[in-house]
C-alpha cells in the first residue's frame, strides 16, 4: 500500500472520527433554551428497626496463656450453644474478636512481674426479633457472657423505604420548581436532570450494656424506637 492512499485512509478516518465525537458531546451536555433552575430537595421516612447488633463475649484470667485460652473457649462455647437453643441462626453469630493479654504487677523500684493472662473471646450477634433479644442477653449472662456492650439498632432491608424516600424527594423538588417558576411569571417546562447524593439512615452511637446484677429481678429489654431514612436529590429544571 503506498503512501498517498494510506493518506487518504487516515484523512477519512479522522473527518469521520471527528462528527461523531461532535454527536456524543451534544448528546451529553444539553442546551437549555429557558432559564435554568437548580433545586435540592430531600426525602424522609420513618422505620421501626428489625434488627439489633450486639458485641457479646467472655474474659477469663488465668496464671498461664494456655489456661486463659481454654477457659475463655469452654465458655464461649456454652454462650454460642445458648444462642442456638434460643433460635439465634449460625449466619448472625459471627466471632468479631480474640485477645490474649498479660497481666503484670508493678512493685515499687522493682521490675515488672507477670502475674498472668486475660483472654477475650467476643461475639458480634444479629437478632432479628428484638423484643426477644433482652431475654436472650439474660441467658447468656447465665451461661458464662460477662462483657455485652452496644446495641446498634438497624433496618435490615431499607431498599423499600429508601424508594418511598425517594419518591417523596421528586415530589419536593417539582413542587419547589413550580413555586419558583410561578413566581417569575413562568412555568416548568421540563427536567434537565437529576443527581442522587446516596440514600442514608442515621445509626445512632453505641449504647453501652453490661450484664446485669444477678440480684436483679428485671428482664433486660431492647427498645427499638423509630429510625429516619432519608434520600438528597440535585434537581435542574429548565423554565420559560
Amino acid at each position: 500500500m503506498n503512501n498517498a492512499l494510506i493518506g487518504a485512509l487516515m484523512l477519512g478516518a479522522a473527518s469521520w472520527a471527528a462528527p461523531a465525537a461532535a454527536q456524543q458531546q451534544a448528546a451529553i451536555t444539553q442546551t437549555i433554551a429557558g432559564t435554568r433552575l437548580d433545586v435540592t430537595a430531600t426525602g424522609e421516612v420513618t422505620r421501626v428497626p428489625d434488627v439489633a447488633v450486639i458485641s457479646a463475649g467472655v474474659v477469663s484470667r488465668a496464671a498461664t496463656a494456655n489456661a486463659a485460652l481454654q477457659d475463655a473457649a469452654n465458655r464461649m462455647e456454652r454462650v454460642i450453644a445458648a444462642l442456638k437453643r434460643a433460635g439465634v441462626a449460625d449466619r448472625d453469630i459471627q466471632t468479631s474478636s480474640i485477645n490474649l493479654n498479660p497481666e503484670y504487677r508493678y512493685p515499687e523500684n522493682k521490675s515488672p512481674q507477670l502475674v498472668g493472662y486475660t483472654a477475650t473471646n467476643t461475639l458480634t450477634i444479629k437478632f432479628r426479633d428484638i423484643r426477644s433479644s433482652g431475654k436472650i442477653l439474660d441467658a447468656l449472662v447465665a451461661e458464662g457472657a460477662n462483657q455485652i456492650n452496644r446495641p446498634n439498632l438497624t433496618i435490615d432491608k431499607p431498599e423499600a423505604a429508601l424508594d418511598e424516600a425517594r419518591a417523596k424527594a421528586v415530589a419536593s423538588a417539582r413542587a419547589r420548581a413550580d413555586l419558583y417558576a410561578r413566581a417569575l411569571g413562568m412555568r416548568v417546562v421540563r427536567v434537565v436532570s437529576v443527581s442522587e447524593s446516596g440514600g442514608s439512615y442515621p445509626v445512632p452511637p453505641p449504647m453501652p450494656m453490661y450484664a446485669r446484677a444477678e440480684a436483679a429481678q428485671a428482664d433486660t429489654k431492647i427498645v427499638p424506637g423509630e429510625q429516619q431514612l432519608q434520600v438528597n436529590l440535585a434537581v435542574t429544571f429548565e423554565l420559560q
